[in-house]
């Protein structure tokens, strides 16, 4: 019960954290920092994948439209299909754009945590040392970059260090996401909308949806499971070495 409010309870402190984290929230109702190691790793890779999970609240909407144009472009590359998305046909300059606005958040996220475990500035406020030490400052950069605003509440970031370093996070997580995206709705604004044809990849029912869920999935997966694994997996496996 460390970290969790009687009133709550651990399933509902459980709970509220994964929907809280998936849907771009903020709001805690316990410490995440209490949390089992993979306790922990569930909102921070709810986060990071872009909080999409409910097509969350600002950023979670127009982040799963990237997630489907880009699932809609490797669908038709599989199966022979022209790729078009709401009869709009998508080609090389969306998913530039696309892919673009989908990496700028990992290279954030990653790149910030690794400055700061590298410099004596900002392993001075990890507040656990080791692998959950590293979990907290993933987390904040998480948070930072995907528009979140929960914290593990385990990391001293009130420094300059972690303030500016989160600062450009925050900044670069924005609005260097929703400068592609602008791209891709202006250059799909300026196409002809085309009729359905047999050759037309249809972008509803379970089939494109399970490829969607993929998608995201394999995404995150390839981003960031190798920092997931220094962190909350390591720890986890310590407790069984102990």
């Amino acid at each position: 019960m460390e970290g969790k409010e009687t009133r709550f309870g651990i399933s509902a402190s459980a709970l509220f954290a994964a929907v809280s984290t998936a849907a771009s929230c903020g709001a805690v109702n316990a410490m995440h920092n209490s949390f089992s190691p993979l306790g922990g790793a569930v909102p921070m890779l709810l986060m990071q994948l872009g909080e999409v999970v409910f097509g969350g609240v600002g950023s979670g909407l127009y982040g799963m439209l990237v997630f489907a144009i880009l699932a809609v472009f490797i669908a038709g590359l599989m199966i022979g299909r022209t790729p078009e998305y709401l009869g709009k046909k998508i080609q090389s300059y969306e998913m530039k754009m696309a892919s673009i606005a989908i990496l700028i958040t990992p290279v954030l996220v990653l790149g910030g945590t690794a400055i700061a475990v590298m410099l004596d500035v900002g392993k001075t406020g990890i507040a656990n040392p080791g692998a959950h030490g590293f979990s907290e400052i993933l987390y904040a950069f998480s948070s930072a970059a995907n528009n979140n605003g929960s914290a593990f509440a385990g990391l001293s970031a009130n420094t300059p260090f972690y303030n500016s370093m989160l600062a450009i996070a925050m900044w670069f997580g924005r609005f260097a996401v929703i400068v592609p995206i602008l791209a891709i709705a202006g250059a799909l604004a300026a196409k002809p909308r085309l009729e359905a044809t047999p050759g037309t990849m249809p972008t509803h029912g379970p089939i494109f949806v399970g490829l969607l869920v993929a998608v995201v999935l394999l995404v995150g997966v390839l981003n960031y499971v190798p920092a997931l694994a220094l962190g909350p997996v390591v720890e986890h496996l310590q407790l069984y070495s102990k």
